[in-house]
């Protein structure tokens, strides 16, 4: 459970006007290698769908139990990072969506390190091209970069207010640099100014 503690504290840093405190659960109906987290995991269930199907195949849910939820949770899973080291990778399914109130998305993260605070390398949670209400199955993709020092990558579906969204057909696979990233910007030391800018709001 420690991974997941962690990774659920780390995503939470990462997901807007999030203000309470990330809690882990576990549901005997997640699917075998799957694990509930989130800002409100009680507040969502998850399972197989074997009647929503993709192509035939069965579908992974995750419903709000509640008309109306103010957090999110998430239906994911972790690996080590050691063989996608200097690649870059990709994670796509097929996900549809009911009545979605707030936002859905796929989502990935590369971490490094362990311990309570590790250092996230590179992340996207589809935030800015979210699923929202009703959509039939599409095809969505979460791409990222794994440099070098990366110990674990994290990824799953994750739903922010109500609703109910099924994922199918997944992958997670390395492509080659002709596939453009989807990683939202992360600020680093090389990135930050040296000083505080702009504080009159004048440029």
């Amino acid at each position: 459970m420690g991974n997941a503690w962690r990774g659920c504290l780390t995503m939470g840093l990462k997901i807007a006007a999030l203000g309470s405190v990330c809690s882990l659960a576990v549901w005997a109906t997640v699917p075998q290698g799957w694990y509930m987290a989130g800002s409100k995991p009680s507040e969502y269930e998850a399972g197989v769908d074997r009647q929503i199907t993709h192509d035939d195949h069965p579908s992974a849910y995750l419903r709000g139990r509640k008309p109306e939820i103010d957090g999110f949770g998430t239906l994911m899973q972790d690996f080590r990072a050691d063989q996608y080291v200097g690649k870059r990778v990709r994670f796509n399914a097929f996900v549809k969506s009911e009545g979605v109130q707030g936002w859905a998305g796929l989502w990935m993260r590369v971490d490094k390190g362990s311990g309570p605070s590790p250092q996230v390398l590179a992340f996207d949670n589809m935030q800015n091209r979210p699923i929202k209400g009703t959509e039939d199955w599409k095809s969505y993709a979460v791409v990222l970069d794994v440099p070098e020092g990366a110990t674990g990558i994290f990824f799953g579906l994750m739903a922010h207010g109500a609703g109910s969204v099924w994922m199918s057909d997944l992958k997670v696979e390395t492509v080659g640099p002709d596939v453009p990233t989807t990683a939202m910007s992360m600020a680093t030391s090389a990135t930050r100014p040296d000083t505080p800018m702009n504080l009159r709001f004048e440029q």
